[in-house]
């Protein structure tokens, strides 16, 4: 991914581990856990702790984190107001982080079915494959997508993670666990 030379960072700390956040003039431009497949070189970054776009995507994790959100649409409405950057990504990429914003909390689909909602219904590794870069680990909600028949997968973030934020919107999914049971 390419990055605008003015993006700044600001890392806040999650249940699951550090996060870093990253902003340019744009908009935000990424989140990602410490330690996440896909993780930028943000050492030249300016760290900016009163950012705007950064202090108001914060804002909006926290409340996530603690359950505090009155309804699913008080939360999609906060994240229409936060700018977002996507612009690093191919267009094949921002298509598939767009799709994965329709997806409503509490709920998920499989790659199979977000392909086919872009119009690409046979580009389903792709689409894992744009997943997997996203750059903006939990406002756009890629661990909302499982596998066929609802199996957990893959997550850049670790699969423990994708099952703890499912868990945290109460989404049921299969583990290796209960598969056998």
């Amino acid at each position: 991914m390419q990055f605008h030379p003015d993006t700044c960072r600001q890392s806040i700390q999650s249940p699951w581990g550090l996060l870093t956040m990253a902003a340019n003039p744009n908009g935000l431009c990424g989140v990602w856990f410490e330690n996440q497949k896909h993780f930028p070189d943000t050492q030249f970054w300016t760290v900016a702790k009163r950012h705007p776009v950064l202090l108001q995507a914060e804002e909006i994790l926290q409340q996530y984190f603690q359950q505090n959100w009155p309804t699913d649409s008080s939360a999609r409405m906060a994240l229409k107001k936060l700018p977002l950057d996507l612009s690093g990504g191919t267009a094949f990429q921002q298509a598939v982080w767009q799709a994965l914003m329709s997806i409503p909390m509490g709920q998920t689909c499989s790659y199979g079915e977000l392909a086919a909602a872009i119009g690409r219904p046979s580009a389903v590794r792709a689409v894992g494959t744009a997943i997997g870069r996203n750059p903006i680990s939990i406002l756009i909600p890629c661990h909302r997508v499982l596998g066929t028949l609802g199996h957990l997968t893959g997550y850049a973030g670790g699969v423990w993670r994708k099952q703890a934020l499912l868990k945290l919107e109460n989404v049921q999914f299969l583990t290796e666990e209960n598969q056998r049971s």
